[in-house]
């Protein structure tokens, strides 16, 4: 059937799958919505700040 060696190709082909499987399901689950909700929070603190600095200027 398999060879010693094909045995061991076979091992390290599913293991690198399967590592690359849960990396995808980790990054689609938890890094990208992090990096997406985090840069919208920046941005709207963005906005804001610069909606404060051209009332002031405004004002004074």
């Amino acid at each position: 059937m398999f060879t010693f060696d094909q045995y061991l190709g076979f091992l390290a082909f599913l293991t690198i799958l399967t590592i690359g499987f849960w990396l995808m399901i980790f990054l689609l689950t938890f890094v990208i919505p992090y990096w997406i909700f985090g840069a919208s929070i920046e941005r709207y603190k963005e906005i804001r700040a610069e909606k404060k600095a051209k009332r002031e200027a405004t004002v004074n």
